[in-house]
């Protein structure tokens, strides 16, 4: 039985997707699900405890946190929300084991070629860091 599943999410079509498939499956009413956003760190190298924090700051965090609670709204059983900021392959990977998950939910935007090494593969960095079981959700493109 998966008792904890971390579902990591961003702000792409994507996460529909990846919010539809974890609905597909058969989960017991005592899984826990963990909805996660992970906000990737400022370039800058200044400290953001240096900076004044403005209130155009917030609104992200705040777009994000609405978007995960719509989600929450439709899912079974127990669930959290975990926004966080950092690496997003690494902050992945530290909640999963946080909270000792038997399963992390990811999507894949299907990147190849100059793209994946460019960009990255978060997802393919995942599955191959993760100690549980990784679910990569496919884009339809």
């Amino acid at each position: 039985m998966l008792k904890t599943i971390v579902v990591a999410l961003d702000d792409s079509e994507l996460s529909e997707r990846v919010i539809q498939t974890l609905q597909e499956i058969q989960l017991q009413p005592a899984t826990k699900i963990i909805l996660s956003h992970v906000i990737s760190p400022p370039e800058s190298n200044l400290e953001i405890a240096d900076r004044p924090h403005a209130d155009s700051e917030f609104l992200p965090y705040l777009h994000i946190e609405k978007q995960l609670q719509s989600y929450q709204a439709n899912l079974p059983g127990e669930t959290e929300i975990e926004i966080v900021t950092g690496d997003p392959a690494e902050e992945i990977i530290r909640l999963a084991n946080i909270y000792q998950a038997d399963l992390i939910v990811i999507g894949s935007r299907g990147l190849t070629g100059v793209k994946r090494i460019l960009q990255g593969s978060v997802s393919s960095q995942v599955v191959e860091d993760a100690a549980c079981s990784v679910l990569v959700v496919k884009s339809d493109s």
